[in-house]
């Protein structure tokens, strides 16, 4: 036989207090003092109550689940800052619920609708575009939206990303140093806002040298796709010397290609450089030179804009770019002279 749930009229008779002060203990940010909170926590224990959120929420207006949409977590980057941005928000009284989505129009506006349903306080994006009709219906319903890692052309549209293009210049400055003169490119998704500025500024720092791209294919952002591109591109004897790939989920698949099944010395015959930094790159398997995203400052900023729009109800869109540092290792040659440090 299961029990009857809890009330908190009940555990207000059993602490000796009123309902609105139990009310006041289980409200994030209410004012109660020690003393009265550890009569009614207790209170609480002794007696199993669990406050009901949900309940609470029809009250207050606010749900205090904020809705996360990501399209894909093979990349070791997306793991990792959703977990750090889980613990921010639930550093602020906050949780998130999570919506895996396919990367089209049609995926992301189903999913966005059912957030919308789930009267979750704000949304954020991560590494996923929207639709002008779905930003419409998040602006007229007052759920702020942020895109995490993912540019897009609308004024209506919070975005933090890393200073993408700036990370693609830095590469390129640092292969031209090291005396590359065959330097291919394997971008991300050119779809995505981050793919185009990558290559962009890859493209923008060879120019300035005086370089040319002497290949460019589209990696999707997706191992398979690049790993194909990797064994197309350096298979014959007019191979580059050196390759950007759009991101270390790519680029580790790339090195596998070069070492194992062309067997080519890196970085003797060819330098490997990534975008991101995740874990596996410091690994000694692959030691990856990569531009670091700033996965701390992308997600400090992130919750800050978003809670800016809930809690202080801030109507500034923010369009943050945060620079990130070469991190310079094994997989590329070092140029002679060349700072032991992050560029």
């Amino acid at each position: 036989m299961g029990s009857e749930k809890v009330t908190s009229v009940e555990v207000a008779r059993h602490a000796g207090v009123s309902q609105s002060a139990v009310s006041r203990v289980f409200t994030p940010g209410a004012s109660v003092s020690p003393k009265m909170a550890d009569k009614v926590l207790k209170a609480a224990e002794e007696l199993g109550y669990r406050p009901n959120v949900l309940a609470r929420s029809l009250i207050t207006g606010r749900s205090r689940i904020i809705g996360l949409v990501v399209a894909y977590l093979e990349n070791q980057f997306y793991p990792d800052a959703l977990e750090k941005l889980s613990n921010a928000l639930q550093a602020h009284g906050y949780h998130i619920l999570v919506f895996m989505v396919s990367n089209d129009d049609a995926g992301i506006d189903k999913v966005m609708g059912e957030l919308l349903d789930y009267q979750v306080d704000g949304i954020i994006t991560a590494s996923v575009g929207m639709s002008n009709e779905l930003a419409s219906r998040c602006s007229n319903a007052g759920v702020p939206v942020v895109l995490f890692n993912r540019g897009q052309d609308d004024e209506r549209l919070n975005q933090v990303t890393s200073n993408n293009f700036e990370g693609g210049r830095k590469i390129a400055k640092f292969l031209v140093a090291g005396g590359h003169k065959r330097i291919a490119h394997i971008a991300g998704w050119a779809g995505s806002s981050t793919g185009r500025d990558r290559e962009a500024g890859f493209r923008a720092g060879l120019e300035a040298a005086g370089q040319e791209l002497l290949a460019c294919v589209d990696g999707m952002y997706r191992r398979e796709t690049a790993a194909a591109a990797a064994l197309d591109m350096f298979k014959g004897g007019d191979r580059p010397d050196a390759v950007f790939v759009g991101n270390d989920h790519m680029a580790f698949a790339v090195m596998d290609v070069l070492r194992f099944e062309l067997k080519l010395d890196v970085p003797g015959d060819v330098s490997v450089v990534g975008y991101d930094d995740v874990p596996l790159s410091s690994w000694p398997a692959y030691d990856l030179t990569t531009l670091r995203q700033p996965s701390n400052r992308m997600v400090e900023a992130t919750v800050s804009t978003l809670l800016g729009w809930i809690e202080e109800g801030s109507k500034d869109v923010q369009k943050i770019k945060i620079d990130g540092p070469l991190m310079i290792r094994g997989s590329a040659r070092v140029p002679e002279g060349w700072p032991n440090e992050r560029l």
